[in-house]
């Protein structure tokens, strides 16, 4: 792979690890009422890549899914990066290897 999607995919799945575990943290807070991570957080987290984690630790953890408004944020974070990633390929080629 070239540096450029060396960089790209450690940093997705970096921030997409942090967003899973914060999710399943927020979780534990909310039912042991402990002091609770900001959504402000997630959202900042969602768009610099943090998104798909986010979503992922919402389905495992059955966190925040029945808060439309919060999901449809993270969702599109998620296609921005989507369509962000797919700009690049267009750009410098898909990864090979």
């Amino acid at each position: 792979m070239s540096p450029v999607w060396d960089f790209v995919a450690g940093w997705l799945a970096l921030s997409g690890l942090l967003g899973f575990i914060l999710m399943g943290l927020d979780k534990r807070r909310a039912m042991e009422a402990g002091r609770r991570i900001s959504e402000r957080t997630f959202f900042t987290l969602a768009l610099v890549g943090g998104a798909f984690g986010i979503l992922l630790g919402s389905a495992a953890f059955h966190h925040k899914n029945r808060k439309p408004s919060f999901i449809a944020v993270i969702v599109v974070c998620a296609v921005l990066w989507l369509g962000g990633v797919l700009e690049l390929a267009r750009l410098v080629g898909f990864p090979s290897g």
